[in-house]
């Protein structure tokens, strides 16, 4: 997930022109996609990112990153929380309505590589709550927004981390990466 230096996901009016990404990033990005096979967003993500990702490595303009992340993008299965969108005539998608503890963890327990979340801080709040996220990969962008909406909030209890590793990117971007201290 980007975050500002002081904590925001986006600005106050939704605003995510702030977030500095490039190739460095996008092909560090890629080693994580490499090593998950499941996708799991919140239902305004998963629309922003169905909206774009399926055609986005057919375009004629296609960026390298286009078109690897596009074709992860339309192999990998889809999970979206959502009380709003239903499963029919979505392909390759599962959407999680409730008892998100039972049913996340039954994803979790399946053969198969990495879950990664992209972006969707209301459902990584849920998620987080529930005890069920094992790490974090925080891209922190050199900029102070002064408001916004927060990368933490409505969270119900404190979970301790431990760094596992950091990395600086050319663009000033750092990538801190933390998994639940146990």
């Amino acid at each position: 997930m980007h975050t500002s230096l002081d904590g925001f996901v986006s600005g106050a009016n939704g605003e995510m022109n702030w977030i500095k990404v490039d190739e460095e990033l996008f092909d560090f990005v890629g080693t994580m996609t490499d090593n998950a096979d499941t996708a799991l967003y919140g239902r305004v993500t998963y629309d922003m990112m169905q909206g774009y990702w399926p055609t986005a490595g057919d375009q004629p303009n296609a960026s390298k990153h286009d078109k690897e992340h596009s074709a992860w993008y339309k192999s990998v299965s889809k999970v979206v929380l959502s009380r709003t969108i239903g499963a029919e005539g979505l392909e390759n998608t599962t959407v999680i309505k409730d008892d998100l503890a039972t049913n996340i963890n039954a994803i979790k327990n399946q053969e198969g590589k990495n879950i990664l979340i992209f972006g969707s801080p209301a459902a990584s709040q849920s998620l987080l709550n529930e005890g069920l996220i094992d790490e974090f990969w925080l891209f922190v962008n050199p900029i102070i927004l002064g408001q916004g909406r927060p990368l933490f909030e409505n969270i119900t209890g404190a979970t301790t981390l431990k760094l596992l590793e950091s990395k600086t990117f050319g663009s000033g971007v750092i990538a801190l990466h933390y998994a639940k201290a146990l």
